[in-house]
Formats: structure tokens, sequence, C-alpha cells
């Protein structure tokens, strides 16, 4: 046999080879929507009595006549927050102040809702970010500064840090890619 019959006929075969043995190609993981990660905090608790004055002040401030029932001074990332929780006429409510150098403000007002009471642009936000996705928990964050809420949305498990974290302003629902920063 001449050598380019040779070549051929093993060029032939590998084509042969290569084509009975067709396999589907190996079908590219779905992209996972990445939960934001909370930064480091140090937590300590403070009972109601203990509360600084400035903290106490600037929380009846913003919701006059609240029942305060705790508290916790959380440190992260140079920053120093008290979460204040306590009751409005007995709506149990939360309010987070940031300690600035003119003295403590309030930054969020937060309240667990049901995931029935969300706005269904919310619902509908999370659900194409994580599809069949439902939160066992949701809290819902206004934020004092511009009027933005932010809904934290937990999963069954994960108590600490929200799977996902969506952002509504003036009418604009996104989700969110980073933890809010307070």
């Amino acid at each position: 046999m001449s050598r380019r019959l040779v070549a051929a006929a093993v060029v032939t075969g590998v084509i042969a080879v290569a084509a009975c043995n067709q396999t589907e190609p190996a079908a590219a993981p779905e992209a996972e929507a990445v939960a934001p990660v909370a930064p480091p905090t140090k937590i300590t608790a403070t009972a109601a009595a203990e509360i600084p004055e400035g903290v106490r002040a600037a929380v009846l401030a913003a919701r006059p006549g609240m029942v305060i029932a705790e508290a916790e001074l959380k440190e992260r990332e140079g920053r120093r927050y008290y979460d204040v929780e306590g009751t409005v006429d007995g709506a149990e409510i939360e309010l987070d102040l940031l300690e600035t150098p003119q003295g403590w403000r309030v930054v969020e007002i937060q309240r667990d809702l049901p995931w029935t009471a969300v706005p269904a642009g919310v619902r509908a936000a999370a659900e194409s970010a994580r599809a069949g996705f439902a939160p066992v928990r949701v809290i819902e964050s206004v934020q004092a500064e511009d009027g933005a809420v932010i809904y934290e949305l937990f999963a069954d498990g994960q108590p600490a840090t929200p799977v996902l974290e969506v952002r509504v302003k003036d009418g604009r629902t996104e989700v969110l890619k980073e933890t809010w920063p307070h």
C-alpha cells in the first residue's frame, strides 16, 4: 500500500471513529445567584437601661413613644452602630443608628414582613434572580437618608445573612450585588 493510501485510511478511520463517538457537550452549570457576604461584626448586647442617652434621644426623636426593649452595639469596618429593638403601638420595630462626629443618627428603620406582603415588583426581581426562591424571613429596611427601601430576604438555615437584597428607590427595583452598608 502506498503511503498516500495509508494516510488516507488512517484519516478516514479517525473521522469515522469521531463521528460514531459523538457525545453531547457538557452543559454549562447554571450561574447561581451569589449571596451577599456580610463583613465581620463585633456585637455587644446592651440592656435597655444601659443604652447611651444620645442613642435613646435619637430613637425617640425618630419614633416618639417607642418602648425600647433591648439593643446591640455593632462594630464593623471602622463604624459603630446601635440596633435598638422595641415596639411602637404594639408593632415590633428596630432602628439602626450610626455613630457620626455629630452624634448618633438613625440610618434604617426595620420591621419583619410576611413574603405575601412584599410588593409584587420586589417578588418578581427576587424570582428572576433566583428562580423558585421563597424566603423564610423578610426584613423591610427603610433608609432614613433617602427613603429607599431594602428588602432583606433570608433562606432556611441561613439566619445571619440575607441570600438576596432588593432595593426600591424612586419606582426602580434592583437586586443588589453587594451587601447594603448599614
